[in-house]
C-alpha cells in the first residue's frame, strides 16, 4: 500500500471538511460578482454529486469508478464524502471515510471511533520508518509491515510531506510517535541537501544516497516544500521556518525563469529540463502563504494561458518547444491550478480569478462530463478520453473549486489544507509560540526598532503586500532587499540588495551601478 496515499487517509477520516461548507443557509451579498459566484457554486455541488452519485451507484465501495463503463478499480485509499448524505440506508460506515468537524470529533461524537481507527492506521505506518536512516519505505503492508523485498527507493516528497497529518495525530492522540518519525525522516531529508540547498526527486531510504539529481518544484517534490511552510504555520516550530526559508530562496534563485519554473541538477545549480508539469501549479498558492502574489499572480497566469490554448492542462509541457510532451498528453483531473486560484482569490478578491474558475468549470464539463461521472483526458490535443475518475477529483478538484465560490467555511476559523486538500484548523494550542506576525494586530509590525541592515519580508517574516517599513522600502517580494539609493549608485556591494526576481544578490559594477553583474 502506497505510504504516502494512505497519510492523506490519516486525518480524511475526521478531519476533511465541515459540513458548513454546504450550508444552503448562508447570506450572500447582492452583486453581479456575487450572483455570479452564487451560480457557479450551485454548478460545482451538481459536477460533485454526479461524479459521486456514479461512484455510489457502480463503484462502492471500491475505490475509485471508472466512468466511461461504469465500474471500478481498487487502487488508492478510501473515499470521502463531503456531506454525510447521499449514503445508502444500509450504510454502516465500514467502507467510506466520514466527515465531521474537527471539534464534534474532540467532543466524543462516535465516541471518538474515528480517532481510534486513525491511531490504528498510523501506528501501522510506523514499520515502515524503521530504516537506518529513518526515512520511510514508500510502501507498507497494512497487516505484515514492510515486507522482504520492498523496493528502497522513494521520493522526497513521498517520505518528507508527513509532518502535518502525523503531527497532528500525535496532537489529538498524545503519543508523541508519530510526530518524532515523521520529524526525524524530514531532518535526514534536508541534511541530504546540496550547498546550494537544493534537494533532488528519489533516494534510497536504506543508504540515504540520492537516486535522481535532478529536482524542480513538480512531481516528487512539490509538496516537501509546501509541508514545510505550513507545518511552521500549524505548529509553529521555527525549524520549519528556516528550513523553507533557505529551500524557497533556493527555488527561485536556481529553478526560476522568468514565470516559469525549469527543472536543474541539485549539485550545480545548471538547467536540465525545461518543462511545465501540471503539479507545478500548486506552486503560486504556496506563494501566495508567504506573501508573494505578484510572483505567484505571474506564474498563475502562465498555467492560466495553457489552459485555454487546450482546454485543460497537459501533464508535461516542453517549454523550450512549446509542445506537448509526445508521451504525456494527459489530464487526470488534477486540482492544483484550481487550489492556486482559489488562494489568489482570496489573498486579492480580483474577480478576474472568479472567470478563470467559471473557465475551468465550463471546460471540465464540456470535456470530462459523462454519464457515468467525469473522465479524465487521454490525449488534451484530441480531447480523447480515458476510463478514470480519480478521487482526488472529488477530494480536491471540486473541493477548490466549490470554495472558489463559497468560502464562508473559512470566515471564523483559520485552516491549513495538507497536500490532498483535507483542512486542518489552525489552534493556538498546538503553536510551540504563535508567530508575532500572525497575530492580526501585528501584521503589518516591523522588527526594526534599531535595525540598520536593510532585511527581506522573508528575513522578517512579514507579508510584502502587507508591511510597510519604517524606512521606505517598497518591498517586492518576499525575497526582494533594495539597493541603499534610490538611483542604484554604489560604492560596494554592501550598497546593493537581493534582486526581487530571482532571488540573487547583486554587486556594485566598476561603474558604480547595482546589478545582477555576476549572473552574466
Amino acid at each position: 500500500m502506497a505510504l504516502r496515499g494512505f497519510f492523506g487517509a490519516l486525518l480524511m477520516m475526521f478531519l476533511v471538511i465541515s459540513p458548513a461548507v454546504f450550508d444552503q443557509s448562508v447570506a450572500v451579498p447582492d452583486s453581479r460578482w456575487e450572483a455570479k459566484r452564487r451560480l457557479l457554486k450551485e454548478k460545482v455541488r451538481r459536477m460533485f454529486y454526479h461524479a459521486y452519485d456514479n461512484y455510489m451507484t457502480h463503484a462502492f465501495p471500491h475505490d475509485e469508478l471508472k466512468p466511461l463503463t461504469k465500474t471500478f478499480t481498487d487502487s488508492l485509499s478510501e473515499l470521502g464524502n463531503l456531506k454525510l448524505e447521499h449514503l445508502p440506508q444500509d450504510y454502516n460506515g465500514s467502507a467510506l471515510t466520514l466527515i465531521e468537524s474537527l471539534s464534534r470529533l474532540v467532543q466524543g461524537s462516535y465516541e471518538n471511533q474515528l480517532l481510534f481507527l486513525a491511531k490504528d492506521l498510523g501506528e501501522r505506518f510506523l514499520p515502515a520508518f524503521d530504516t537506518p536512516t529513518g526515512l520511510p519505505y514508500a510502501w507498507v503492508n497494512l497487516k505484515h509491515g514492510v515486507t522482504a523485498d520492498e523496493t528502497t527507493e522513494t521520493s522526497t516528497s513521498g517520505c518528507g510531506s508527513l509532518i502535518l497529518e502525523m503531527g497532528t495525530l500525535s496532537r489529538l492522540t498524545g503519543d508523541p510517535r508519530f510526530e518524532s518519525a515523521a520529524l526525524r525522516a524530514l531532518r535526514k531529508l534536508w541534511s541530504m541537501r546540496s550547498s546550494l540547498n537544493l534537494l533532488g526527486t528519489t533516494l534510497d531510504v536504506e543508504t540515504g544516497e540520492w537516486i535522481e539529481y535532478s529536482s524542480g518544484i513538480g512531481a516528487g517534490v512539490d509538496s516537501f516544500y509546501e509541508y514545510l511552510f505550513k507545518a511552521y504555520i500549524l505548529f509553529g516550530k521555527e525549524d520549519y521556518w528556516r528550513m523553507f526559508h533557505s529551500a524557497y530562496l533556493a527555488v527561485q534563485k536556481y529553478f526560476r525563469h522568468g514565470p516559469w519554473y525549469h527543472e536543474a541538477d541539485m549539485r550545480t545549480g545548471k538547467a536540465t529540463y525545461w518543462q511545465l508539469t501540471s503539479l507545478q501549479a500548486f506552486w503560486p498558492g504556496l506563494q501566495v502563504l508567504v506573501g508573494d502574489v505578484a510572483a505567484a499572480n505571474s506564474t498563475h497566469r502562465e498555467f492560466v494561458h495553457v489552459w485555454k490554448k487546450f482546454g485543460v492542462i497537459p501533464e508535461r509541457y516542453l517549454l523550450d518547444h512549446q509542445m506537448v510532451h509526445p508521451t504525456e498528453k494527459y489530464y487526470p483531473l488534477r486540482p492544483e491550478l484550481a487550489e492556486s486560484t482559489f488562494y489568489l482569490y482570496q489573498a486579492t478578491k480580483d474577480p478576474w480569478y472568479i472567470e478563470v474558475g467559471e473557465s475551468m468549470v465550463n471546460s471540465l464539463n464540456l470535456y470530462t462530463k459523462v454519464d457515468g461521472g467525469f473522465a479524465s483526458v487521454r490525449d488534451v490535443t484530441t480531447m480523447q478520453l480515458e476510463d478514470h475518475q480519480h478521487s482526488f477529483f472529488l477530494a480536491e478538484t471540486c473541493k477548490y473549486l466549490y470554495l472558489l465560490f463559497d468560502d464562508q467555511f473559512l470566515v471564523n476559523q483559520n485552516y491549513v489544507f495538507t497536500t490532498e486538500g483535507h483542512p486542518l484548523p489552525v489552534i493556538r494550542d498546538w503553536q510551540e509560540r504563535l508567530p508575532e506576525t500572525f497575530i492580526p494586530t501585528n501584521w503589518t509590525f516591523v522588527k526594526t526598532d534599531k535595525q540598520t541592515r536593510r532585511a527581506s519580508a522573508m528575513s522578517l517574516q512579514l507579508c510584502p503586500a502587507l508591511s510597510t517599513p519604517s524606512h521606505g522600502w517598497r518591498m517586492e517580494s518576499a525575497c526582494h532587499i533594495p539597493d541603499a539609493r534610490d538611483n542604484h549608485r554604489c560604492l560596494t556591494d554592501e550598497d546593493c540588495g537581493i534582486d526581487s526576481s530571482t532571488c540573487r544578490r547583486r554587486s556594485c559594477s566598476m561603474a558604480g551601478y547595482c546589478g545582477l553583474w555576476l549572473s552574466l
